[in-house]
């Protein structure tokens, strides 16, 4: 039954999805719409290595930039087609997450926090002063929309929003896979006790490796999408406060849940469009309310209804656990033989 119901509830939430565009007012929307499915396919892969692995990384958004880099610089230096650059983006991440995650990931903690958010502002300099192949501050230009691909346009609104679903659909189908795999139990048991994981045979160095070049590669392929929706990069895109906010996404929907970074980065880009009339003062409002997530539902949205589910559930197995244990006590006890002298 649980299993009807999670399918049943994705099942509405993909038909919502797929009306948006004929109940939505005007185009601003569906572009509002389509980067928060970007930024969602990139929070996913963060939420794989830091909520199910356990690992904190503060250079997922240079991965993103490296992925839209990889689309823009194929495209405009090198006339690719959108589409063949976009096969890459999410591969060329994958390639410099694997060296960076070989070197980084033999730390812990805060200090693999702190290696990793040098090495997003290294990738920062490098996208900045590298003028001669990624144009430097100036940024890359004229990014050509995908190619048209069974008779749908992509260079409309309408078009980029079910192409970017797509991948969504998609992003989320394959994490889900994972994350219910044995290779997911496994992330999840590093996550718990590294010390624990490793007694039992599981290679620590490996698994933490494959998670972090998973994990990068969401963020490449999100990095492709948003090059080829928005059609100009520039070097801001791997600011940290991008991870900042993929972060803030995982902690508002709930970490270390399949829906939580989905709902988290849906919701709040939404949440920051309605109080944009308050300009510069939208923050007092908007950070009270995130500290009040935080205070209130520290395990987010999503992870909070599923601790409230898990304990109305133990409520209502303890009284026909209680009555079985007391039906077992007041069983007639086996009658000794008596003893003789």
């Amino acid at each position: 039954m649980k299993t009807i119901e999670g399918k049943l509830g994705w099942a509405i939430l993909f038909a919502l999805a797929l009306a948006f565009p004929f109940l939505a007012s005007n185009d601003y929307l569906l572009t509002v719409m389509s980067l928060a499915y970007i930024y969602a396919i990139a929070t996913i892969g963060l939420n794989l290595i830091t909520g199910y692995t356990g690992q904190f990384n503060l250079a997922h958004s240079g991965f993103m930039a490296v992925g839209a880099y990889t689309v823009g610089i194929l495209t405009v230096d090198h006339q690719w087609p959108f589409w063949l650059a976009f096969a890459l983006s999410g591969f060329v991440a994958a390639a410099i997450g694997i060296a960076v995650g070989i070197v980084s990931l033999r730390l812990k903690g805060h200090f693999f926090s702190i290696f990793t958010l040098c090495v997003g502002y290294i990738m920062f300099l490098l996208i900045e002063k590298w003028e001669s192949l990624t144009h430097g501050t100036v940024g890359i230009i004229g990014i050509p929309a995908p190619e048209n691909f069974l008779g749908i346009d992509f260079d409309t609104p309408r078009g980029q929003y079910y192409m970017v679903l797509f991948f969504l659909v998609i992003s989320v189908w394959i994490m889900h896979r994972i994350v219910t795999s044995l290779l997911g139990r496994t992330f999840m048991a590093v996550r718990n006790s590294e010390e624990l994981a490793e007694a039992l045979g599981i290679n620590l160095m490996r698994n933490k490796v494959l998670a972090f070049t998973l994990s990068v590669f969401y963020a490449g392929v999100a990095g492709g999408l948003y090059a080829g929706a928005v059609r100009f990069i520039g070097p801001g895109l791997a600011g940290v406060e991008h991870t900042f906010d993929m972060t803030m996404f995982m902690l508002v929907g709930g970490i270390g849940t399949l829906f939580g970074p989905l709902l988290g980065s849906i919701s709040m880009p939404w949440l920051t469009q309605y109080l944009q009339f308050l300009q510069d003062y939208r923050f007092i409002v908007f950070g009270p309310i995130l500290v009040a997530l935080v205070i209130f539902l520290p395990n987010g949205i999503v992870g909070t209804y599923l601790a409230w589910k898990a304990r109305a559930a133990y409520r209502k197995s303890a009284p026909a656990a209680a009555r079985a244990q007391g039906a077992q006590g007041v069983a007639p006890a086996k009658q000794e033989k008596p003893s003789h002298a």
